[in-house]
């Protein structure tokens, strides 16, 4: 179920004094924007496992996402694919989405929207006859696809610190028709030598589903959080290494993704949500910053 990257634009200011005849200083000068300018951000992930919200997307195995960002000023739009391994059996993962991105002195602000789309699908539906202990059921929606709205916050409180925050709501959450909340709280520390440690905590409030052909279905809360310590090579590539948890336990976590290895050997349970270690490589450049364009 997803997971993104947060990007920032860019806003100068200037700020000027200067005397008149009479040696009386002339008030200083109203801050202006830079000139709006197009400008195309593009890179991509190889990570050991693609974790959105702290579930995996890829069945603990290896993922690869590519994307591409039209930006003019603090408009931008853009699109990202991620490879997946899902109940539904899609190719993977594609997110378009659009926002604005202000940027206030020291305050970083971001509100868009994205659509999460999986395609092609097929309904996971079993009727018990192909797995060991004939365990039947509706395990996934017919369609995943789902929008989602987003408003984040970023402020340097110093040059190395930040703390910031995001929340994210879904009308449709996986194609459920329940609602998904999503908060969190987040910092990142620069350390020496282009090194940085970080974190979140976050909590996802989910809402009720008839989908699964059980009644009324409550899709079980749950909170998440990360650390992980990360190395950026010319603010354009950049190693992590991650560790990843969740307050689901495997039979919780299995009612929530639906996990085909849960079905197929019996257990009801899934390792999707549970403790991992993510390391990611990634490559983020900047058409406007390229060496030779």
């Amino acid at each position: 179920m997803f997971r993104k990257v947060v990007l920032t634009g860019l806003l100068a200011a200037a700020l000027g004094s200067g005397a008149q005849a009479a040696d009386v200083a002339a008030p200083p000068a109203i801050a202006a924007p830079a000139p709006w300018a197009f400008d195309f951000a593009f890179g991509g992930k190889l990570m050991s496992d693609y974790n959105f919200r702290g579930i995996s997307q890829s069945a603990r195995g290896p993922a690869i996402n590519i994307y591409g960002e039209l930006r003019y000023g603090w408009l931008y739009g853009g699109a990202a694919f991620w490879t997946t391994k899902l109940p539904t059996r899609p190719v993977g993962e594609i997110d378009i989405y659009a926002g604005i991105r202000p940027v206030i002195g020291d305050l970083t602000l971001d509100f868009g929207a994205m659509f999460y789309l999986y395609t092609p699908e097929r309904q996971f539906i079993t009727t018990g006859a192909e797995t060991p202990v004939a365990l039947a059921g509706t395990w996934t929606p017919r369609n995943t696809d789902f929008l989602e709205f987003y408003g984040k916050a970023g402020y340097d409180i110093t040059p190395q610190f930040n703390l910031g925050g995001a929340v994210y709501y879904s009308a449709n959450w996986l194609g459920t028709g329940a609602y998904g909340l999503y908060a969190e709280v987040n910092a990142k520390y620069k350390l020496p030598n282009d090194f940085a440690i970080s974190g979140a905590v976050g909590h996802y409030w989910l809402g009720n589903t008839t989908v699964f052909g059980a009644g009324n279905f409550n899709i079980q809360d749950y909170l998440y959080w990360n650390a992980g310590v990360s190395w950026t090579y010319k603010d354009a590539v950049t190693l992590d290494l991650r560790y990843h948890g969740t307050n689901l336990t495997s039979q919780q976590c299995f009612a929530t993704t639906g996990d085909y290895r849960g079905v197929f050997t019996g257990s009801g349970r899934s390792n999707w949500c549970g403790h991992s270690v993510v390391a990611t490589l990634s490559v983020d450049l900047q058409w406007s910053k390229l060496p030779y364009k």
